[in-house]
């Protein structure tokens, strides 16, 4: 797959809108522990960029999913990993499903000003005892004349201190666990939400993440997204947009750190020569950006097969697994060649290092990911398996 004009047109706005309106605030937003969500998204949905894939009717672009990747790809030109996240959950993780299946209505009150960035968005999935394991949530719905009564929580959730409305994955049924589940659209003013926390994270620090508890939160029935008891089938497809989403946005951060750490160790001097003279290093950094490539033609491969309609679950998986796992391993290695440079906060590779380990957990855990992988190689026809 390559960018065509269109795709291009996209990358250079954003670029600009990022150099302008993101990075020159990055550091005060990383500490503060937050980033203006609400003045950030507005400005981002009054340049489009909050609904390229999503139906013109209700505001968006209208595009197919390359477009997507393209941002996705640009936004990880962002000097933290915090800020494209939540950018993210409002795109691809938290709307996908409200766009594909929502009712008019619920689309009109609901995806039409996210997309304009006049709400934030928030995704509700996690629990205390239900991270990967998304079957196992907890969190219930129960019907009372026209509304759902929500009682339960949700746990580590992106924008959940400035959310306006959660995509809520909910139990509505004790049937069985796969068939039990709706996701339905929560307006976070509604009564007996309470805020926990927000949580003290390793990294992401410019993006709130909450802990949530809900006590017989009333939300209409009509706030349903698509039919009941397939909230688990669509939040699988949400995490499929996530999961290439995610392969997309960490291609920048990763060849960034390769040439930040060339540039590094072409000025530091060692045992009498620049570090770089050091074969060693320059090997490995070869090996390293070789690897971000691959990842780059992967997220490529399964993102074209996504546009012709192919079941890329196998795949999405395999670059989910890849951007995570890549991501720890040239944070690692770039951070070790700075020295005592590369402990110091004020040393850019440090974020990276704290902001990537969470691309191996969230979105489906490394170990998810290749459980998904080896039902699908088992589903391979004999002569794809060699």
């Amino acid at each position: 797959m390559i960018y065509g004009p269109e795709h291009q047109e996209i990358i250079r706005s954003l670029t600009k809108f990022i150099d302008q309106e993101i990075n020159p605030y990055v550091d005060e937003w990383e500490a503060d522990g937050a980033f203006p969500a609400h003045e950030l998204f507005k400005k981002l949905g009054d340049q489009g960029f909050l609904g390229v894939c999503k139906p013109e009717k209700y505001g968006g672009l209208g595009l197919d999913y390359s477009y997507s990747l393209a941002v996705s790809e640009t936004l990880g030109q962002i000097n933290c990993g915090g800020v494209p996240m939540a950018i993210g959950v409002q795109t691809d993780m938290a709307t996908p499903a409200l766009a594909r299946f929502g009712s008019d209505y619920v689309r009109e009150a609901y995806l039409r000003p996210a997309i304009a960035g006049d709400f934030v968005a928030c995704i509700g999935v996690s629990e205390p005892g239900a991270g990967s394991d998304v079957a196992a949530i907890k969190s219930h719905a129960r019907k009372a004349g026209d509304d759902y009564i929500i009682n339960g929580q949700k746990m580590w959730i992106t924008n959940g201190a400035q959310a306006d409305f959660m995509c809520m994955l909910v139990n509505t049924s004790d049937g069985p666990m796969h068939e039990s589940k709706s996701l339905i659209v929560v307006p976070m003013d509604s009564p007996g939400i309470t805020l926990a926390r927000k949580l003290d994270k390793m990294g992401m620090r410019s993006s709130d993440t909450a802990q949530l508890f809900f006590k017989d939160v009333r939300v209409p029935q009509r706030n349903l997204i698509g039919e009941e008891g397939k909230g688990f089938t669509y939040q699988m497809m949400q995490f499929q947009e996530e999961r290439l989403w995610a392969a997309g946005a960490g291609l920048k951060p990763l060849e960034k750190a390769i040439n930040d750490v060339i540039d590094y160790t072409r000025t530091r001097v060692a045992f009498g020569k620049p570090l770089i003279d050091n074969q060693y290093i320059h090997f490995r950094l070869a090996e390293l950006l070789t690897e971000v490539e691959q990842l780059r033609s992967l997220a490529y491969r399964a993102v074209y097969d996504y546009v012709r309609g192919e079941d890329v679950t196998m795949l999405a998986s395999m670059a989910k697994l890849k951007v995570g796992r890549l991501t720890r391993e040239i944070a690692d290695a770039c951070l070790q060649y700075y020295g005592g440079m590369g402990f110091m906060n004020e040393t850019p590779i440090t974020r990276l290092y704290r902001d990537g380990r969470l691309s191996s957990i969230g979105g489906g855990a490394d170990e998810v990911m290749l459980g998904i992988i080896c039902k699908y190689m088992d589903t391979l026809p004999k002569q794809r398996r060699g």
